[in-house]
């Protein structure tokens, strides 16, 4: 295994951050990334939810310190932040699933809410601390079904637990900008707070219950046919890689600049990368080879979804200069190459890495 820390001389060199989520997908993405530009990352989250999980096969190599704990608890978080002294906050720790949120209201909203109540008590209580990210998502938005993008001053809501509670931990971060974290006291207490909302991403090495991709992938992997809900449900999909890359310049902008970025930021793909679930299914499919095949589940007890979402990131690439990198087409088949050479036993600490730097080294379109 190579390596991991190879871009000494980056923004992240010898920076210390503290992640939250680190054994979920994003969050081992991220971790994996932070230490290739020579971050020392302290993780803070649940044991990974599934077997296998990236964490297991990449992230458990990628943080100086990794700590397992519940987001729920004040103290424990508390403690593992003043252990790690950040400058750097990303909060990604959640419980990340709309059909679970059904299950367990509870969970989610404890999860999701007090969650993010306690990382930024957390915050207030640590000196070190500059800059802080806190990931929600695109269904935080009010959805109305319509056909252009939520921008970031559009109102928050939700309909399902899940979306609802990202919406309310907008609006406990929002709360905690303008008390604690307020542009006129920067001076004092020198944090600035910033929240990112990004589409659905997608990306190898997540193995979740009820989504998209890994539900076709364990089906095609298994030499059986995909069972998908709602095939007309248009997302804006994205690999992984792009809205971390959005974190990770905006945590950079933060910590240079403070208060002029400490605001709400949308992460998502092009306009064209806003596509059915069917056509992610028949691409797939295509990519994966062997006959692979999905078709529509049809069933009575299945509960509210968002049938169409759609973000306007035009604030993140025109102030912030983020673009995405990579259209569909070559995220699909990056995951494809993903699952197929974990598949094959590969190395995946070192794949991972590899699709990283090919990332890094794709040129900008707009």
């Amino acid at each position: 295994m190579e390596d991991l820390v190879m871009r000494g001389d980056s923004f992240w060199a010898g920076k210390r951050v503290f992640l939250t989520g680190h054994t979920g997908f994003k969050g081992g993405w991220l971790a994996l990334w932070l230490t290739r530009q020579g971050a020392i990352v302290t993780g803070y989250a649940l044991d990974p939810s599934t077997q296998p999980s990236l964490h297991a096969l990449t992230t458990a190599s990628a943080t100086a310190s990794s700590v397992i704990g519940d987001i729920r608890d004040l103290i424990g978080v508390r403690q593992a932040m003043q252990a790690c002294a950040p400058e750097v906050v990303f909060h990604l720790a959640a419980q990340p699933l709309v059909r679970r949120s059904y299950v367990d209201p509870v969970e989610t909203y404890s999860t999701n809410v007090m969650g993010t109540v306690n990382l930024l008590e957390a915050v207030r209580s640590c000196s070190s601390v500059r800059s802080v990210v806190v990931v929600t998502s695109d269904k935080c938005y009010e959805n109305r079904e319509w056909q252009w993008g939520y921008r970031e001053n559009e109102p928050m809501g939700g309909y399902d637990p899940y979306s609802n509670s990202k919406g309310c931990a907008e609006l406990v971060s929002a709360s905690y900008r303008l008390s604690f974290f307020n542009e006129s006291r920067h001076g004092e207490h020198g944090v600035a707070l910033a929240t990112a909302r990004a589409g659905n991403v997608i990306g190898g090495g997540d193995w979740s219950d009820d989504r998209l991709v890994p539900d076709l992938l364990r089906a095609f992997g298994e030499h059986r046919i995909a069972d998908i809900r709602n095939p007309s449900a248009v997302r804006p999909w994205q690999h992984v890689l792009e809205p971390l890359h959005g974190y990770m310049m905006l945590a950079e902008k933060l910590h240079a600049e403070g208060p002029r970025w400490a605001q709400a930021w949308n992460f998502g793909p092009h306009d064209s990368d806003a596509r059915p679930v069917s056509w992610i299914a028949d691409k797939l499919a295509t990519m994966w080879g062997g006959g692979a095949k999905w078709r529509s589940e049809v069933r009575e007890d299945q509960p509210h979804e968002a049938n169409w979402l759609k973000l306007d990131c035009s604030k993140a690439r025109q102030t912030l200069g983020w673009i995405p990198r990579w259209d569909l087409p070559r995220s699909l088949g990056a995951i494809v190459e993903w699952q197929q050479a974990w598949l094959a036993g590969r190395d995946m600490t070192d794949f991972t890495l590899e699709q990283i730097q090919q990332y890094e080294s794709t040129p900008l379109h707009d």
